[in-house]
């Protein structure tokens, strides 16, 4: 009980001192690395603040890294950059309306895709959504490391999206993700602000890990 009270005052302390930058560090039952608890999903974007090409190449090389079955990198990504008003514009629309309210702040819109089959043998490739968002993962997790927020999202028009971006038909469109800087916490509204500080939530170990046999509890 101690150490979980000493996490919560550190995350408090995070808020007050840090102050410019919203951080929401994940609270964990076991340690992990840094990154991976530092990452959430802001919806608190920095509208002025543009990523830099040097930014969005180490995003994608991250990506490309990631892991697949039989190394089929089964991924395909389309970039959005909000330079580009009107392909980026076209992007943001396809989202839905809730979407739209926060990822219109920010910079970079990037929409995944899985390809179904092999590339060898054309057979299905029931890994390769899997394997997609794994490589969406090492964006979100590059993105961290560096400074960024990254959000993925369901919530799109899919056919809107294949269409207006012509995508084969052999790629099942996955998720867009919303890339950018946070948002400086004194600028952050102060409704947007009691949502982004609502804590963040997962199921304990125990109930989502077995040993030997499925119902059979771990811990």
């Amino acid at each position: 009980m101690k150490e979980v009270k000493t996490i919560i005052i550190i995350e408090a302390t995070l808020y007050i001192n840090i102050g410019f930058q919203m951080k929401k560090p994940a609270i964990t039952e076991q340690p992990i690395h840094s990154i991976l608890g530092d990452r959430w999903s802001s919806r608190a974007y920095d509208p002025a603040q543009f990523v830099s090409q040097e930014s969005l190449l180490s995003l994608m090389e991250a990506a490309r890294w990631s892991p697949s079955c039989n190394g089929e990198q089964p991924w395909q990504f389309i970039i959005f950059n909000k330079k580009d008003a009107i392909p980026w514009t076209q992007a943001l629309n396809c989202l839905s309306i809730g979407n739209q309210n926060w990822a219109m702040d920010a910079s970079i819109l990037i929409l995944s895709s899985a390809h179904q089959n092999f590339s060898n043998n054309e057979k299905s490739n029931r890994w390769g959504q899997f394997d997609t968002g794994a490589a969406c993962e090492n964006i979100c997790l590059q993105a961290t490391s560096i400074g960024l927020v990254a959000h993925q999202m369901g919530g799109f028009d899919v056919e809107k999206a294949r269409q207006l971006f012509q995508i084969p038909r052999q790629y099942d469109l996955m998720s867009f993700i919303a890339i950018g800087y946070p948002l400086a916490i004194e600028k952050v509204s102060a409704e947007v602000l009691v949502r982004e500080r609502e804590p963040r939530k997962r199921k304990p170990l125990r109930e989502i890990f077995y040993t030997n046999h499925w119902g059979e509890k771990s811990l």
